[in-house]
């Protein structure tokens, strides 16, 4: 082996160790400093200040005109006589119901099944198929020049059973108020069980009308909601392939 195919394949196994090691950089980076501690909570922070944060925009009805009365003790729209305890503002606090018992079955079978056959001959020609075997072996016959013939079949089945089961409480942040007076909350809880963390995070666009008397909604009232609750780990790494598999499953063309 001469010396320039070497360079180039040292060249290319450092390309590749370079792309494997900067996917791997953060991660390992966070799992290095977090060895005989655990992970670490994260620190609470303003939601308006995060990367990806971004404000929502829908569309939205012409506002109305609020009618005052000013001689009623009664507020239109107030579950309680002095004061309504449900949050309407931002920076305000209310408790979502997460309840998710959900379960899904379906089975698709598909066969579909072709068979094909093409012939075709010239026979008479304006008297020129006579001159075919100066072309063509002698063996060739005019009526039959051409024939062919494909078959093909495809069988598929497909079976799926799913079953989620979620019941939580989460306290969330009312983050915006919209020109229609729909509220914007966002809300994430983190606990920490020795050396596994679990993260609950829920976003998403509620009315005030849909706030009980004791200052909860359920998710379902939750529009454009998110939910995500995961781990993160010793545990949840233990679960997860390897960096090299992964990589290795993400560029196999087979």
């Amino acid at each position: 082996m001469t010396a320039r195919p070497a360079l180039r394949i040292a060249a290319r196994l450092s390309l590749a160790a370079a792309l494997a090691a900067s996917l791997a950089a953060c991660n390992a980076a966070t799992r290095l400093s977090e060895v005989g501690s655990g992970p670490q909570l994260s620190q609470i922070k303003d939601p308006y200040t995060q990367p990806g944060y971004q404000p929502v925009s829908l569309p939205m009805p012409t506002p109305m005109p609020a009618e005052r009365n000013p001689n009623s003790l009664w507020r239109s729209g107030s579950k309680a006589f002095f004061k309504d305890q449900r949050a309407k503002q931002v920076g305000d606090i209310l408790t979502v119901l997460i309840t998710i018992n959900d379960q899904a079955q379906m089975a698709n079978e598909t066969k579909k099944s072709r068979d094909n056959s093409e012939n075709m001959g010239l026979p008479s020609l304006l008297g020129l198929e006579s001159q075919f075997k100066n072309a063509l072996p002698s063996a060739v016959d005019p009526s039959k020049l051409i024939d062919a013939s494909s078959k093909s079949s495809n069988d598929g089945k497909g079976n799926i059973t799913r079953k989620e089961q979620i019941e939580l409480k989460v306290a969330a942040l009312v983050t915006q108020t919209l020109p229609n007076g729909n509220l914007v909350i966002q809300g994430r809880q983190e606990v920490r069980v020795n050396y596994e963390l679990r993260d609950l995070n829920i976003t998403g666009v509620i009315r005030p009308e849909d706030i009980t008397a004791q200052n909860t909604i359920s998710y379902e009232k939750i529009a454009e909601a998110r939910i995500a609750y995961g781990g993160r780990g010793q545990l949840s790494d233990v679960q997860q392939p390897r960096y090299g598999q992964q990589i290795f499953d993400i560029i196999s063309p087979f």
